[in-house]
């Protein structure tokens, strides 16, 4: 089989795929009298990229794998093919990952004590729905309070390799700078609404409480009433307590579709 065949056959392989593929999965498409070894798979797959120079596709290797996927400065033309899904973090569920992703293995306890607020357990659940993170062990501690890190699909997200490839906490902004190449999933978007309904729950709650006072006071006068206005209570991203920690929230990622 000749060099261009087994380029063809993995680019074909590679687009029809939607998602990595490792060598040893490229490898197994080819019949075993005519496979090649690991390391043509990976020269094919240096040629296509070195094709693709020029062009908008690029071949990205991540912990799983090889992909190919549109590079970085057109995902905002590309992104018109889908304007009534926008990729769109919460900054709460941003700052409990790279909690994670930074600190592993970390309790969510420990995650609270950095950010300051209790951790909103949609957005815990959320993360291990998306498979970003798993439970890798148990703290020596009573309760035995779990130990969260992240996940090989976590890295395939991101474009990683490797933990090594994150940049320095100094250096990052927002988690979006990572390019993620697939859609953040709906229950993201749900976790951050869920977040929005429980803090005007908490408004209205205030508001009423508020004007229970004001009917107590015009009943007696000599009771003075002091209604204290919590700005935060209006902020939809607020948990239960002002947000605090590292700057980590950014606009929606730049994803390469």
């Amino acid at each position: 089989m000749s060099d261009e065949e087994i380029r063809n056959i993995i680019e074909a392989a590679l687009l029809a795929a939607g998602k990595s593929l490792s060598v040893g999965e490229l490898a197994q498409l080819f019949d075993e009298a005519q496979r090649p070894d690991g390391l043509a798979v990976r020269v094919a797959l240096e040629q296509l990229n070195a094709e693709y120079a020029e062009r908008a596709l690029e071949i990205k290797e991540t912990a799983a794998g090889f992909r190919v996927q549109v590079r970085g400065r057109y995902a905002g033309v590309i992104a018109r093919l889908w304007p009534e899904r926008p990729q769109r973090y919460s900054r709460a569920l941003l700052e409990t990952l790279a909690l994670i992703a930074y600190r592993q293995p970390i309790t969510r306890a420990e995650i609270e004590a950095v950010r300051g607020v209790v951790v909103n357990p949609n957005i815990i659940k959320t993360l291990l729905e998306r498979q970003w993170i798993r439970v890798v062990g148990h703290r020596d501690l009573p309760g035995r309070p779990e130990l969260l890190g992240t996940t090989r699909d976590f890295l395939d997200y991101f474009g990683l390799r490797s933990l090594d490839e994150l940049p320095p906490l100094t250096q990052l902004r927002s988690l979006g700078e990572l390019d993620p190449q697939l859609e953040l999933p709906v229950a993201a978007d749900a976790e951050a609404a869920a977040d929005g309904a429980a803090a005007r729950d908490e408004d209205a709650a205030a508001d009423h409480d508020a004007d229970m006072d004001t009917d107590t006071d015009s009943d007696d006068a000599d009771i003075d009433v002091d209604v204290d206005t919590d700005d935060d209570a209006d902020d939809p991203e607020s948990e239960s307590g002002p947000e605090a920690g590292t700057e980590l929230v950014a606009s929606a990622p730049t994803a390469d579709p």
